[in-house]
């Protein structure tokens, strides 16, 4: 069973209709195409509710199953809506909005800090990027002003897809040392910051993301740790 992925082509996308093609096990319900985001790569799984006829559950997370397909969870064991039925899917948009705009400034926190990355995570209020590098960054004033410059720029972002063997051609677009793109679909979502000679990225990437940079709003380093010998973790968060 295989899931659209309509958040990939759409993220601004908050209710669709789907139809029931399984049910889990554990009580989770697998649809034919989804706009809630498949936990992955450092990004949660979307949460919101489902309506069918006759009833209505939350949705507290969203993962990936067997062969391609969405599994969505209930927040609390529920009667499910059967195999067949029509649904109506419907995101928590704040707290997904917030983890498209955190994505999108990891990314920016790749470009200020050009090392390859060990490790991340987004929240819908704040993120962090692991580093594979000597030395902290010393001034946290400066990797500020850094971010925000991107920001402010309202560079647009846009997505492209490219062959495994073309990426196999071109390995440093790879940043991430702890997670690897996903193989085997025979072709590779690539993230692009800024166009032309405006860009300031390119990455794959399977995550969620604003149309340009100014949306993802004013950013404060919230904290540098040494996390092992060589590992730096720097979190951010939207400025209060």
């Amino acid at each position: 069973m295989t899931t659209q992925t309509l958040f990939l082509d759409d993220p601004y996308r908050t209710t669709t209709t789907a139809r029931v093609i399984g049910q889990t096990e554990e009580g989770g319900v697998i649809v034919d195409r989804s706009i809630f985001y498949p936990r992955g790569g450092g990004q949660p799984g979307d949460s919101g509710t489902l309506d069918w006829e006759g009833g209505r559950i939350p949705i507290a997370t969203a993962v990936k199953g067997d062969g391609g397909a969405i599994v969505l969870i209930p927040a609390e064991p529920a009667a499910l809506p059967p195999v067949g039925a029509e649904v109506e899917q419907r995101l928590d948009w704040d707290r997904r909005l917030g983890h498209m705009r955190i994505h999108t400034a990891l990314h920016l926190l790749s470009v200020v800090i050009p090392m390859p990355v060990t490790g991340g995570a987004v929240a819908a209020d704040k993120g962090r990027l692991d580093f594979h590098m000597p030395y902290a960054p010393e001034d946290k004033q400066v990797l500020e002003g850094q971010l925000n410059a991107l920001v402010t720029r309202d560079l647009p972002i846009s997505v492209d897809w490219i062959t495994e063997a073309e990426l196999d051609a071109n390995p440093d677009l790879v940043k991430t040392l702890s997670v690897q793109p996903p193989r085997g679909a025979g072709k590779i979502r690539l993230v692009q910051i800024g166009e032309g000679k405006d860009r300031v990225d390119l990455q794959p990437c399977g995550g969620t993301h604003v149309a340009r940079t100014a949306e993802v709003g004013k950013l404060s380093v919230v904290k540098i740790e040494n996390k092992g010998k060589q590992n730096r973790r720097v979190t951010i968060a939207f400025a209060s």
